[in-house]
């Protein structure tokens, strides 16, 4: 049994907070190099190439690659051989306020819905917990700026909707989002569970590399077949037309109800922030 005090994690969650929204994944620079040499249409060309620039002053300034530092949302899996020594979500929360902070990150979150008073230092965040084996603890945090989850939507389908509806439903939320998610896009999807359950899968899903297939052939010719769908919109980088709406589409599922096809979209802008450290 190995004993891990809350202490790291209030450090680590801190470290991940700055550099999730200060430093690009090496997957997303790629996906964007790829596509602006792909392009053909001049302004998008010009979109990505401005993208790419503004992720490398970021990167050299230490700063924020965007103004909406987003809502914290971090996975934690723990080791069912650990034991932690603490109140985990406290120390989660101390690490959100200190990586914020320490990292100039905008203060997004309001107390109560409706009535809307500031937290004042991006607390608290959405945690997602997970066990696994092992003596580690793996921690992830994902901002997420509300540009992009705001155009996120959930259906319940009827299960002769098929694969077909599914498809259909998420190039619809697509096509209805437009620019407002700062396209090009990585689109995650969750098929399966509950209704709470493939809302998730769809989150989880935007962890996944750029570039990545599903492990299961039926559901990466989906991917594919989806990501050329949503390419052909001709939304393009940033609204203004090309063959890059989005990156990737990256599809997650779960077995579900006889009588169900839930499925929830949501969807990351061309940043696709989340850093992964494992204590």
């Amino acid at each position: 049994m190995r004993i891990i005090d809350v202490k790291e994690i209030t450090n680590a969650v801190a470290k991940l907070c700055a550099e999730a929204n200060i430093y690009i994944g090496e997957d997303v620079r790629n996906a964007l190099i790829k596509a602006k040499d792909a392009e053909t249409h001049t302004l998008a060309q010009s979109v990505l190439d401005t993208l790419l620039t503004n992720l490398d002053i970021a990167e050299q300034e230490g700063l924020p690659i965007c103004q909406d530092t987003g809502m914290a949302v971090v996975f934690i899996s723990i080791g069912m051989e650990v034991y932690v020594q603490g109140d985990i979500e406290v120390a989660i929360n101390e690490g959100v306020r200190r990586g914020y902070r320490n990292a100039y990150g905008r203060n997004s979150i309001v107390c109560d819905p409706i009535r809307r008073t500031n937290t004042g230092d991006n607390t608290p965040a959405v945690v997602h917990y997970a066990f696994m084996p092992g003596e580690n603890l793996e921690i992830t945090v994902a901002p997420k700026g509300f540009g992009s989850e705001n155009m996120s939507g959930i259906k319940m389908l009827n299960p002769s909707d098929g694969l077909e509806g599914v498809e259909n439903f998420v190039i619809q939320q697509v096509e209805q989002a437009g620019a407002n998610p700062c396209p090009p896009i990585v689109v995650g999807v969750g098929v399966g569970g509950t209704m709470e359950k493939a809302a998730i899968l769809a989150k989880r899903a935007l962890l996944r590399d750029i570039g990545t297939s599903n492990p299961n052939a039926f559901w990466a010719e989906s991917e594919a077949q989806m990501l050329a769908r949503i390419n052909h919109l001709n939304i393009g980088p940033a609204g203004f037309g090309g063959k890059t709406t989005a990156l990737g589409v990256h599809v997650e599922t779960f077995p579900t109800h006889i009588a169900g096809l839930p499925v929830a979209v949501n969807i990351n802008c061309h940043v696709a922030r989340h850093k992964t450290v494992i204590i």
